[in-house]
């Protein structure tokens, strides 16, 4: 089945869902469920303030009772919040509703990365790496900004219609400095945990380098590396074997690749990029070294280890599952099935030893009289550019002037890479180029920020254009009263002006509506003396083409909106419902019935009611005439006066 027949198995399965067809905290409404983990469901809902598509993830209501579940539920939300980076998953809201704790996140329309690995295996080496980058992008933010994912797996991979790739699910996320050990339990998945993971149950950095370098491996080879048929044999291979390299699984692989898994996924946690940011440069280096056919080269859709389902899903592993490396295997070969190879000579000859060493045979071949000049053309003239992207400018500089180059600089601004380090090169990585020629480093200057321009005063329309030509983008409008700005004028921005914002971000404007004016009571008037009135209060008149019954005579004001007393806007608009007069109804024939039973009776009936005893009737109890004969009608409301005698 494709990734997306199953993306559409998995929304039809909603018919049954209760909270599909739900408006959840008054504002979000749930139209299809995406998919169900351990701890939450995720649904494609709409926001209705803002209108538009995003993702609830909603905590099974089971575990809403749990105090550590809800707090690192929203420990996610906090996390996630703090990281502005275009391959984390976007966190916008948090909140309960009943039962129910819920995160508001942006929506990504595609698959996982999973989807991708069951539909097609094994990637070339340009996919993966196409992958992985922008992965280790989005931990390496987390990574500088204090966090770990502590739970990176394919499923946690979204791959958007686009072609954007984006990390998801910071639900297990932890600051690198606090202590995460847990009393019997291992949290995570297991085929990505590391040694120090499912050992110790402590984790740093290097935890996420570690599920990566898993994650590469089975993209190149389209299995795990190590296979089992319980969650236990699979932590067993993962304390004591290393991981294997790809090549062993699709032949031809370059040493490369086989290198950056090796280094991604060493045992020991020293031995690994101390974090994200480490491996995407070496990772970048890797990729340069690497020709167009190495990239495209089609692995063969074959799965080392196979897949096994159970094994993709966050779990809670008891402590005696994970067995100490020292532990009674005294006996077995702890023989690596990886031992790294010493690395190939560098190609290119951009090194000052190779130079010397070019230099000591260029004179050898001179002295023997040998070609000297055809060997220097063909090969010693040319080098080629190092890799130095995500680099500091100063790291960047001394490999280029290393290499025999010049080095020129330039700045741009970049939303992904740090300010201070590279983020292109003209040549590009790998290219050749002449000695002594000259390499352009374009070196981040960070996100460009705009200065949020004082819009005080203007029209909406020209408030929102201004907006679009500062490279910003209009936001939510809201309005309030103001005796100093007129309506229909922006009052302020929220952030206010002058505010340093990145480019693109959205601004709200607060919009007059003018000098509060009170609601005059126009009620019982004309139309043409109401709406003198309102008139004159600076405001519009509107008549509803339907009339009401009251206590007016028909054709005056029965009823304003806003009400009287209310505040509105000058310019706003004030609508008069019309009288169609009282409402006429049947006087009950009340002659011949006691006092309190007269009254009862044409009181139920909507009139008011005066008695006339005169001086005869004073201690009498009959009623002997009323104002208006029984079967009659009269305006509800009117009095009817009974004579008691």
């Amino acid at each position: 089945m494709s990734a997306a027949a199953r993306r559409l198995s998995r929304v039809d399965t909603t018919l049954q869902d209760p909270l599909v067809g739900q408006v959840l905290d008054g504002r979000y409404r749930v139209e299809a469920r995406i998919a169900v983990g351990g701890m939450a469901t995720v649904y494609r809902a709409v926001d209705t303030r803002l209108d538009r598509v995003l993702a609830l993830k909603v905590m099974h209501p089971t575990l809403a009772a749990d105090g550590s579940f809800v707090e690192r539920f929203i420990r996610e939300a906090k996390s996630v919040a703090r990281l502005s980076h275009p391959n984390v998953v976007g966190v916008f809201d948090q909140g309960t509703d009943g039962s129910y704790v819920y995160l508001a996140m942006e929506y990504v329309a595609g698959c996982t990365l999973r989807d991708v690995l069951r539909e097609r295996g094994a990637l070339q080496p340009r996919a993966a790496l196409d992958i992985l980058e922008p992965i280790l992008a989005a931990l390496g933010a987390a990574h500088r900004a204090g966090f770990v994912h502590r739970d990176m797996k394919p499923e946690n991979v979204l791959i958007g219609d686009d072609g954007r790739v984006k990390v998801a699910d910071f639900g297990l996320v932890r600051a690198v400095d606090t202590v995460t050990s847990t009393t019997g339990t291992v949290l995570g998945t297991v085929a990505y945990l590391a040694p120090e993971q499912l050992e110790h149950g402590t984790t740093d950095t290097r935890v996420d380098v570690y599920a990566c370098g898993v994650m590469l491996y089975e993209m190149l080879t389209g299995g795990k590396p190590h296979g089992g048929d319980t969650p236990a044999q699979v932590l067993y291979h993962a304390l004591h074997d290393d991981v294997p390299p790809p090549s062993a699984a699709v032949p031809g692989l370059p040493y490369e690749l086989d290198e950056l898994v090796a280094s991604a996924t060493a045992r020991g946690p020293e031995l690994r990029p101390y974090d994200a940011v480490a491996l995407l440069a070496q990772t970048i280096e890797a990729r340069s070294a690497l020709s167009v056919e190495q990239l495209d080269a089609v692995p063969p859709q074959a799965r080392t280890a196979g897949h096994d389902n159970a094994e993709d899903r966050t779990s809670v592993i008891p402590r005696s599952l994970t067995v100490s490396r020292s532990a009674g295997l005294d006996g077995m070969n702890r023989t690596s099935r990886f031992e790294t190879p010493p690395p190939p000579a560098r190609r290119g000859g951009g090194t000052p030893a190779r130079r010397g060493m070019l230099a000591v045979v260029a004179a050898v071949l001179l002295v023997l009289g040998v070609g000297g000049g055809i060997w220097y053309i063909n090969s010693g003239q040319f080098t080629k550019v190092p890799a130095v992207l995500a680099q500091p400018e100063a790291v960047a500089r001394e490999r280029i002037v290393g290499a025999g180059l010049g080095v020129t600089v330039e700045r741009a601004f970049s939303d992904t890479v740090t300010r201070g380090e590279v983020i292109r090169t003209d040549p590009e990585p790998g290219d050749r180029i002449r000695d002594n020629d000259t390499v352009t480093l374009t070196v981040s200057k960070g996100p460009e920020t705009v200065a949020l321009p004082d819009l005080k005063g203007y029209r909406l329309d020209k408030a929102r254009d201004r907006l679009k030509s500062d490279g910003l983008e209009p936001g939510l409008v809201t309005r309030e009263f103001s005796d100093e700005v007129v309506r229909g004028q922006v009052i302020r921005t929220e952030p206010g002006a002058g505010t340093k914002a990145s480019s693109g971000s959205a601004v709200a404007l607060v919009v007059s509506r003018g000098a509060p004016v009170e609601i005059p009571d126009v009620s019982g008037a004309s139309v043409e003396d109401a709406t003198a009135t309102l008139e004159g209060e600076g405001l519009k008149v509107k008549v509803a083409p339907g009339r009401v019954n009251s206590e007016f005579d028909k054709g005056l004001v029965a009823e304003i909106s806003p009400g009287v007393g209310k505040q509105a806007g000058a310019g706003d608009t004030v609508t008069l419902t019309l009288s169609k007069g009282p409402e006429m109804i049947e006087v009950p024939d009340v002659v011949g019935d006691s006092v309190d039973d007269a009254t009862r009776k044409l009181e139920d009936a909507g009139f008011e009611v005066d008695e006339d005893r005169g001086l005869l009737g004073l201690f009498a109890d009959e009623v002997k005439g009323q104002s208006v004969d029984g079967g009659e009608t009269a305006p509800k409301g009117s009095t009817i006066t009974i004579e008691i005698g």
